[in-house]
């Protein structure tokens, strides 16, 4: 028997016009994808003199090869490499697909390395100098995982609120936000609260955004289309955001969690960078 090859097409124009004249239409969902890369570092014979980023990125690796999501963060200092030394680490390690901007007690530029787990922390002050950088191998980095609600409110207080008549859905929103966050404990499934599925009017979200407060860590992760991950002032409260590559809003939610999964790496994704990292090591060996 011949095989037979059955073309398979979905999207606009895949399927008839109905008599009336209307078409199926779908949304344009995201269409780029960030994959790994392998950082692009010197040849062995050229790396004399650059024996403390070679130490430093074994410690790196060995630190991988041990790590177990939901630990406290590894944090590995770089103030004793000179700038050599400190640009084959840059170099080494790249930019990976997780950002975050953080302007609390302290202010900090935090990058994802191409390595998944691996963490780029730059302290820096009101004019963004740097003031100091440390590499951390985390889930997520511990400076958002354990000072983003530092000084949160603990729930939503709702009493004697004047809502304005413009407000429909905002108030029970906020009441459903109140009673999952007295029932959420750490480690617990998150609760997500998908706003494009609802009903609602500018000002219910501007309603919202004012009682739930703007938080100190705005996470953008870039691995499928782009997500921005905003805290709040509330305890565990997060705004997921999802857009297109069109940057058009896609997927608008509001999740109560420690912090939401698509920023954190995955133990999986940990071990695979400790064996990438490994393997970039080797040929210096």
């Amino acid at each position: 028997m011949n095989k037979i090859e059955i073309p398979v097409v979905v999207g606009p124009g895949s399927q008839p016009v109905d008599e009336d004249g209307m078409e199926l239409d779908y949304m344009q969902m995201p269409s780029g994808m960030s994959t790994y890369s392998m950082p692009v570092i010197p040849e062995p014979e050229e790396i004399s003199g650059a024996e403390d980023a070679m130490a430093l990125l074994g410690k790196i690796q060995s630190e991988l090869a041990t790590y177990q999501v939901g630990q406290p963060a590894v944090v590995v200092t770089l103030e004793d490499l000179d700038s050599r030394n400190l640009d084959l680490v840059n170099q080494a390690l790249g930019n990976g697909e997780v950002s975050v901007q953080y302007h609390g007690e302290v202010d900090a530029r935090i990058q994802e390395s191409v390595l998944a787990g691996v963490w780029r922390v730059q302290y820096v002050d009101a004019q963004e100098n740097v003031l100091r950088g440390v590499v951390e191998i985390a889930d997520i980095t511990g400076l958002v995982k354990e000072a983003t609600f530092g000084n949160a409110a603990e729930d939503v207080n709702l009493v004697n609120d004047e809502i304005p008549a413009t407000v429909y859905n905002a108030a029970p929103l906020l009441s459903e936000i109140d009673e999952k966050l007295k029932e959420y404990r750490p480690g617990a499934v998150p609760h997500v609260i998908n706003l494009s599925l609802m009903p609602h009017t500018t000002e219910d979200l501007e309603f919202l955004s004012a009682k739930l407060g703007i938080g100190s860590a705005i996470i953008l992760s870039r691995g499928y289309g782009n997500c921005r991950i905003s805290s709040t002032k509330t305890r565990n409260v997060w705004w997921v955001q999802y857009f297109n590559s069109q940057e058009t809003l896609i997927l608008n939610t509001i999740e109560i969690s420690e912090v939401p999964d698509v920023a954190c790496a995955a133990q999986e994704d940990i071990d695979d960078s400790a064996q990438r990292l490994w393997e970039i090591l080797e040929v210096y060996r």
